[in-house]
């Protein structure tokens, strides 16, 4: 087969994967020079802990037995096994924690309730004030910005893989096929719309008016090396209000009886922090939803999030050295991992994973690859 991706983030990139390693020719058409849209503006989370029981941890699971063994192959990649920590400070976030744990597929997520020394033995940077500690084993990372770029050059060498960057493609020409705005059609067997939050244009003539998908808006930023190993990811119980895995009497406690922050409630908020190879911490993050976004980033949000991360380290955050923000795009139905749908003859829209795309694109790739027969 001939497989036409469009779009070069990790979504489209690990489409791509599936089809070569299954013996297929790719060609790969992304409008910029190389992929700059949120799956590189985000953590390189691969986040097990937080998803929903079923079909989306499912994913996840699977998505991350294909990271580790892609990361073997990929060391480029920077995939570890770091597992992550959420620190509990009063007994309401306790509480969310021990539901947590009796979940019936808690050992499938790592889960465990830690006290704060047995946390400190696993992550010694964490010397603040905290009473317990959630622990999911099972969360791992990956470097987001060099990622997509890994994956690319091991693609490369497979002699069936061909990077067309700078190239936007404007129509569906046929079955199958796509033309570009140089005027170039690239026919294949199978074309795969992986254009992230790219949602008018094309898709809007594709999918129609009604694209169950909307777009989100969030704000990260990332420190110098901290200067000692930050062993794990770390979140905050602000975590536990926004994903799914939570839900439940103790998070109604929680909601009711113990009040979020005004900052972090304004912005929707939760501290999720990762370490880069370089040593320096990525740091986020908020969510906004309501059309259009602000052009200009905030500054409270960013204020907030240090004082968290320094309430739980101990002592000051390094110099930050950059802020960003993002748009990603999620299923309107949250229930969903993501939106797949056959717009034309031959011609697949995959999208909207959500917070949920650096986690679960390779098992997204490999269920469309299926289904589809490659």
């Amino acid at each position: 087969m001939r497989v036409i991706v469009v779009g070069a983030g990790v979504v489209g990139t690990m489409h791509a994967w599936h089809a070569v390693s299954r013996g297929h020719e790719v060609v790969q058409i992304e409008r910029e020079s190389e992929a700059r849209g949120a799956s590189l503006r985000n953590f390189g989370q691969i986040w097990i802990s937080g998803r929903a029981g079923g079909e989306e941890l499912e994913t996840a699971l699977r998505a991350r037995e294909l990271w580790e063994a892609i990361g073997e192959r990929v060391p480029g990649l920077g995939f570890r096994a770091c597992g992550s920590l959420t620190p509990l400070r009063t007994a309401r976030e306790v509480a969310v924690a021990e539901a947590a744990v009796a979940r019936p597929d808690a050992a499938a997520r790592g889960y465990k309730l830690l006290t704060a020394d047995e946390a400190r033995v696993l992550n010694p940077a964490l010397r603040g004030a905290f009473t317990a500690a959630l622990w999911c084993e099972r969360d791992a990372a990956v470097e987001p910005r060099t990622a997509q770029l890994a994956l690319k050059e091991e693609l490369l060498t497979s002699g069936r893989y061909t990077y067309l960057g700078g190239r936007e493609v404007r129509e569906v020409v046929g079955t199958a096929s796509v033309r570009d705005d140089h005027g170039d059609v690239h026919t294949g067997d199978a074309v795969i719309l992986a254009t992230g939050a790219w949602l008018g244009g094309l898709v809007r003539e594709l999918a129609g008016p009604e694209l169950p998908v909307r777009r989100v808006r969030l704000q990260m930023m990332q420190t110098d090396p901290l200067g000692e190993p930050l062993t794990t990811s770390v979140a905050d119980a602000d975590s536990f209000r926004y994903y799914p895995a939570y839900r439940g009497e103790a998070l109604d406690a929680l909601n009711a009886g113990q009040a979020q922050d005004p900052v972090a409630a304004e912005h929707r908020m939760q501290l999720l922090m990762v370490q880069r190879r370089d040593g320096g911490l990525t740091i986020g993050d908020t969510h906004e939803y309501e059309h259009p976004f602000a052009f200009d980033t905030v500054e409270e949000p960013y204020e907030h999030l240090t004082r968290v991360v320094e309430a739980f380290l101990g002592r000051p955050l390094p110099r930050i050295r950059h802020r960003w923000a993002g748009v990603y795009a999620q299923c309107t139905d949250t229930a969903r991992v993501v939106h797949r749908q056959q717009v034309r003859d031959g011609v697949w829209l995959v999208t909207g994973p959500g917070g949920r795309g650096m986690t679960c694109s390779p098992a997204i790739a490999e269920t469309t690859a299926d289904q589809l027969g490659w």
